[in-house]
């Protein structure tokens, strides 16, 4: 058996973060080497597996990538922090030769090309993935191919009321991916009028609405509707827990170690594994 990759996760203390820990934990081809969170936070010193409710797993949290114990040399960082912290996360990891793998939603097109650009001039490999479920990803592609024949299209995003950004990764990647067949959707018919400001939802460059809900008892959910004349057709995805993710992150860590670029969508490296289908 090949050496498996030592992965370090980001934001551990998370919910994708503490999944993603207890994955590693029983994986053959990838293993935790660390992890860390928020600096300072009461977790900080703690044992992973205890935190994760696995048991000792002698693998402590630390505040950040660079107060990893000495001695421990990742091939690749798991980020489920926020944002800010995975964009400088990133930086450092490429610095040192480590390929990150970006679960963490937030990440603005300048943000992405800057990664793009570092990991391109190192020859390493970087990966920001909206979302790792298999079915979440079949659902933008079967929502590209139907934007193509269709004019009409508003997105509906439903996620936890933990969530903090508006609106999710999955469903910002979904506009870009139909803004990559037209980038005229939902021609104004009428002057509207909106009674409560954003009731129609946030617009896109190319025109697709996005809607945002946040209650208790979701998980992740998204559904993209499309309209013509006499017809409705619906795409829909359902996260009920994390195990969904669980395939598409295993993907993920292995196919990074392939690469040397930056590559933005799940969807773009599933050939690279051989366990994909």
């Amino acid at each position: 058996m090949s050496e498996r990759i030592k992965v370090v996760i980001a934001g551990i203390n998370g919910r994708m973060g503490r999944a993603s820990a207890r994955l590693l934990s029983g994986s053959e081809e990838a293993q935790l080497a660390g992890a860390f969170g928020r600096p300072g936070a009461g977790y900080v010193g703690k044992d992973t597996g205890e935190l994760t409710g696995a048991g000792s797993w002698g693998i402590l949290v630390s505040n950040d990538l660079e107060g990893l114990p000495a001695g421990t040399r990742p091939d690749v960082l798991l980020d489920f922090s926020f944002a800010e912290a995975a964009f400088e996360n990133a930086k450092m990891a490429l610095d040192r030769g480590i390929r990150p793998v970006i679960g963490t939603s937030g990440l603005g097109e300048e943000e992405i090309r800057v990664l793009s650009e570092i990991a391109s001039s190192k020859g390493t490999g970087a990966l920001v993935v909206p979302n790792f479920s298999v079915g979440a990803v079949l659902m933008i592609e079967f929502a590209r191919q139907a934007g193509r024949f269709f004019s009409n299209v508003e997105l509906v995003e439903m996620h936890h009321t933990r969530k903090v950004d508006a609106p999710s990764g999955t469903a910002m990647y979904t506009a870009s991916r139909l803004a990559s067949v037209s980038d005229s959707f939902n021609r104004q018919e009428v002057e509207e009028k909106e009674l409560v400001p954003g009731s129609r939802g946030g617009v896109t460059k190319a025109g697709v609405r996005i809607h945002s809900l946040r209650l208790p008892g979701l998980i992740s959910h998204q559904e993209v509707i499309f309209g013509s004349q006499g017809e409705l057709l619906t795409i829909r995805h359902d996260s009920f827990n994390t195990d969904c993710f669980l395939k598409g992150i295993v993907l993920a860590v292995k196919a990074v170690m392939k690469l040397d670029r930056l590559v933005v969508g799940l969807e773009n490296i599933l050939e690279l594994n051989d366990t994909a289908n």
